[in-house]
């Protein structure tokens, strides 16, 4: 009866422990920051955002000229004149949003841009974590960058460096 009993037990442990989950980490940040391609790409992102801010800037503040100028000269405009120069101003407004929508909305050529160029290598990367998890038998894979919840998390189930191993960028 013991070793029935005991048998019992030793099936259960082993069928239950043949069903944990293993878990891995990764740290998208430092996987990054290791990858040249990314770093050039976020470069020439940074570029064409910082020359399209200020092409968006300038219009802005030909905006703000426009409407200083129009509240100067307020007093002696006619109605006509008036209605001239509202008109101006808000034209200039709609073509400031116009542009912003352009360049920064969500179907902005900002984001036509990202897509084509970092969008590569987060695929790249998703499929060296998938094909690392599968030969591994991990069950999920949380990114420690954007996971606030994790408190702590042991260095020994982190597998940046086998991400950048399987993408040519040994660590």
């Amino acid at each position: 009866m013991k070793r029935i009993l005991l048998l019992l037990t030793l099936f259960i442990g082993i069928a239950a422990g043949s069903y944990a989950q293993k878990f891995a980490l990764i740290d998208m940040e430092y996987i990054l920051k290791n990858i040249s391609s990314y770093e050039t790409a976020q470069e020439q992102l940074d570029v064409m955002s910082k020359k399209w801010q200020g092409e968006v800037e300038k219009i802005q503040l030909d905006v703000k000229n426009m409407y200083k100028k129009y509240q100067a000269d307020l007093v002696f405009l006619s109605a006509e004149q008036k209605t001239t120069r509202e008109n101006e101003i808000v034209e200039t407004e709609k073509t400031l949003q116009e542009l912003n929508k352009k360049y920064f909305g969500p179907e902005g050529e900002l984001f036509k841009k990202r897509q084509a160029l970092v969008k590569p290598i987060q695929d790249d990367i998703y499929n060296a974590i998938k094909e690392i998890s599968e030969a591994k038998g991990y069950q999920l894979v949380l990114d420690r960058a954007s996971a606030e919840s994790v408190i702590f998390a042991s260095p020994r189930i982190d597998i940046s460096n086998e991400v950048l191993a399987k993408l040519g960028y040994s660590k």
